[in-house]
Formats: C-alpha cells, structure tokens, sequence
C-alpha cells in the first residue's frame, strides 16, 4: 500500500531511480491525530517525507509558549530538519500529526548524496527551502503585526479620548517613534485600519471613527 502511494504521489517530482532509492531506504510510518513524530532537542536520524494527512511544525520561546510556524501536508519535507541534517545540529522544532499521517523516513545521509546525483532532488530541496521559509515569515508576520495593530488601535484611541477629540494632529513617524516600530510599518497598518472603517486619515492628520 505505502509502495503505490509513493509511486502515484511523487511519480510527478521525480525521476524514477530516485522513487526507487526512497522505497529502499525510506522507513514508513503511519501517525494518529496529535501523534508527535519529531520533539525539540532531538537528535536528527532521519527527515520526513508526507505521503498522506498532514503535519503540524511548532517551535517555542524559553517560557515554552509554541508557535506554529507552517504544516506539512502531502508531498511536503521539512526544511527546518533538512537544514539541521546539513549542520549535523539537534531539532529546534516539534512535529505532531494534525490527522492520520502517512510518513517515509529518509536516512539523513541521503539528503546530500542525492542531491549531487539528482537535479529533482536538488530543486525539490530548494523549494521546499523557498516554500517554508514563506510560510514561517508569514506566521512571524501575522503575530508580529496582530499584536502591534492592537496596540496601534489602542493608543490612537487613548490619545483621542484624553485629548476629548477624535481628530488627532500627528503623523506615521511620530506614531512610530512613541510605538518603538518602523514608518513603514505603521503605515500599513493604519491602512488596514483605515480599510476596516476603524480610522480615516489624511496628511499629518487621523480621525478615530469609534469616537466621532
């Protein structure tokens, strides 16, 4: 069942000496929901390759609060463990099963060997590289500026209601120095807020709707 499933899913990405190579030396595995396959300070054997279901890839700050940083779904590796696999380094991630999963382990000393001997390989690596690394800026992305725009909202809010006014004189750059962030960044976020009818703005000057 496992043999058909990697024939008829990776068939598309690569040649078939190399579908060959994975049945031979790939472990396979199956997974229940909330299974954990891989923990942080683990030592790295093997990296996985998503035959079915799909996977949920996690880190954590030095309080032990996880954050998501992207899912694994069919077809898809980890970057964060090929990257560890390259520096011979311990996991820094966890990795559970979000439903029933079907995994092929890859003995880690093949990462490398075949990507010198196959060009799919190669840029199957890459991309998932690619793929990941935008799905983690985007999840830091989304914290990052979910908080902040929180925090952009309220102080607007605050500054209108003790100036009992909800027209405000002042700009992006002084928001963003009392904010301890970017011009930049604060300017997306006030279009946003803008575009959610929370806020109307024009040069040097905002208008908080909620206290109009």
């Amino acid at each position: 069942m496992m043999v058909t499933l990697v024939k008829q899913h990776f068939e598309f990405l690569f040649e078939e000496p190399l579908i060959e190579e994975i049945l031979k030396f790939g472990d396979f595995k199956e997974f229940n929901i909330d299974n954990e396959l891989m923990d942080i300070g683990q030592e790295i054997t093997h990296f996985p390759l998503v035959v079915s279901g799909s996977l949920k890839v996690m880190t954590e700050d030095e309080t032990g609060n996880e954050l998501l940083l992207y899912y694994l779904e069919m077809g898809d590796t980890c970057a964060m463990t090929l990257q560890c696999c390259l520096k011979s380094s311990k996991s820094k991630i966890r990795v559970t099963a979000e439903d029933i999963t079907k995994v092929v382990f890859i003995p880690v000393q093949k990462m490398e060997e075949w990507i010198v001997k196959y060009p799919t390989w190669r840029r199957f690596v890459f991309d998932s590289y690619n793929n990941r690394l935008n799905e983690m800026l985007e999840s830091i992305d989304n914290l990052a500026f979910t908080n902040l725009e929180g925090r952009l909202y309220k102080y607007l809010k605050d500054k209108a209601m003790v100036a009992s006014n909800a027209e405000l004189k002042i700009t992006h750059h002084h928001i963003a120095h009392e904010l301890n962030s970017s011009r930049v960044v604060i300017s997306r976020l006030m279009k946003k807020l803008e575009h959610e009818g929370k806020i109307t703005q024009d040069r040097n000057k905002v208008v908080v709707s909620e206290l109009i």
